[in-house]
């Protein structure tokens, strides 16, 4: 791969903050022109994996060697204000709780300081059986660095 190619978005760290640039194109809009409801889940979804890439969590690397790996188990969603075709939408995730085998992040989409729709998901960590495994120190440690303080939760 040329080493000048331009390189997909990750976003960046602003704090306990990951942000993600998300431009609304008018595949992601509905009859009305507005951002179709699931679309949010999509560019939430990207912003939690560029975040664990960023965080130097390799998921694909700890599917293939057997380590385990994320999958949602819990998400509650409240939309606020649609977005719209070209609207600059940036997600913001930070993480609320960190358990052994989980974490609990909050995601807003935002349109400047408007916020649009936001969410709280649960991520499990779970090994290649299927059940709860506890997430690797070096992770569990990458994800203290998004914690919020007590008060600002």
């Amino acid at each position: 791969m040329d080493e000048h190619a331009p390189q997909p978005a990750s976003g960046l760290f602003q704090g306990p903050l990951h942000l993600f640039p998300v431009r609304v194109y008018y595949e992601d809009t509905d009859l009305t022109g507005m951002v179709y409801h699931a679309n949010y889940l999509r560019w939430f979804e990207r912003a939690r994996s560029d975040l664990l890439r960023l965080l130097g969590i390799e998921q694909r690397g700890a599917v293939d060697d057997g380590t385990g790996f994320y999958t949602v188990a819990e998400l509650n969603i409240r939309y606020l204000v649609p977005a719209r075709l070209d609207d600059a939408v940036t997600v913001a995730t930070t993480a609320l709780e960190l358990g052994a085998a989980s974490v609990r992040l909050r995601q807003q989409a935002l349109r400047g300081e408007q916020l649009l729709a936001e969410a709280t998901v649960r991520v499990g960590f779970i090994g290649p059986d299927g059940r709860p495994r506890r997430q690797p120190d070096a992770w569990r440690a990458a994800f203290k660095t998004l914690q919020l303080a007590k008060d600002a939760a």
